[in-house]
């Protein structure tokens, strides 16, 4: 962190910030109707400059509010919709041989994007995911020995559907552990549905407004959220949480810890610090609190809790035993 990370965010900043946040939800649910855990979701790892993974059946606006988060901010967006046969050049791109030339000319893939929408991400074979765990973590692409910067801003919205297991492959941990948040979509409300189809008929998802920000406005969000303040006790509370998730046997009952296999590992820490501060921001604050992490608790944790295979299969949900391990540990 440099110096300027330290300063406290000014009242004028933070004007700013609510005034442009502001606009940018507005703009979003102009589109999209309903679902404001997945908008905060998406905003909290935009702000973090992290990825985000959303899981639900198909139809639930998953693509659109991707595609309508990358036109609120001016931001580039690709689609790539993933197949068991889908390669990692594909992805990343390649090279590609010039006859013109007699030689090879690099054409950059679809992960060159501000806003990249992984569709179905567990359709891809295990070769294809790990081929973005580079674009993710280090925010770059490798093709034939040339390294390549990815745009800044640059995120990675993933989605998997649940209900169909033939022709998928399981995520594997380390990639899991790289979105900064899993939140899972839920079906909308019977008003919620009926609005859709309001708005379908009236043609407002035809209208093109204009964007809400441009991305330079997002990168200066992203670092203001780098100087929201996080008290020490905050940060401690954040560590014990993690803590506790190694060790369910000394907090929890014994059916209930033996539902944990494996806990979080310090990524779980760092990602409930990002969203904490992201989530303070939000809500026009330059601290966060305690509540910002008690509200992160389910997208933060449930892809980071391995589950033992008797909480598999008698169906346990890593929500409830989430709010058992918060349960055990005091908040400041």
């Amino acid at each position: 962190m440099n110096e300027s990370d330290r300063t406290p965010l000014s009242a004028d900043e933070l004007v700013w910030a609510k005034d442009t946040l502001d606009r940018l939800t507005r703009r979003f649910s102009d589109t999209v109707v309903g679902q404001p855990m997945m908008r905060r979701a998406l905003l909290v790892a935009v702000l973090s400059r992290c990825h985000v993974l959303l899981e639900s059946v198909p139809g639930l606006a998953k693509t659109l509010a991707a595609s309508t988060l990358a036109r609120s901010v001016e931001g580039s967006f690709n689609r790539v919709q993933c197949t068991p046969d889908l390669l990692p050049s594909d992805i990343i791109g390649s090279q590609i041989f010039d006859r013109s030339t007699g030689g090879f000319v690099t054409e950059l893939g679809p992960v060159h994007a501000n806003f990249v929408l992984l569709d179905e991400i567990n359709r891809s074979s295990t070769k294809t995911q790990s081929a973005m765990l580079e674009a993710m973590q280090e925010r770059q692409t490798t093709i034939g020995g040339t390294t390549y910067r990815l745009p800044d801003p640059f995120v990675v919205l993933a989605t998997q559907n649940p209900i169909e297991e033939e022709g998928t492959y399981v995520l594997p941990q380390a990639q899991l552990d790289r979105f900064l948040l899993k939140e899972i979509i839920d079906y909308p409300t019977a008003d919620e549905e009926f609005e859709v189809l309001t708005r379908l008929e009236t043609g407002a998802f035809d209208d093109q407004a204009p964007p809400a920000c441009s991305t330079a406005d997002l990168l200066r969000l992203q670092q203001l959220v780098r100087r929201v303040s996080v008290a020490d006790p905050i940060k401690r509370y954040i560590v014990e949480l993690v803590s506790v998730t190694r060790s369910p046997d000394d907090h929890l009952p014994g059916d209930r810890a033996r539902c944990i296999e494996y806990g979080s590992s310090p990524r779980g820490a760092i990602a409930f610090l990002q969203a904490a501060r992201a989530s303070a921001l939000l809500d026009g604050r330059d601290h966060a609190v305690p509540d910002d992490v008690f509200a992160m608790r389910y997208p933060v944790l449930r892809h980071r809790l391995i589950l033992s295979f008797e909480a598999l299969a008698e169906r346990i949900r890593p929500e409830g035993l989430i709010d058992d391990l918060f349960a055990a540990v005091p908040t400041p």
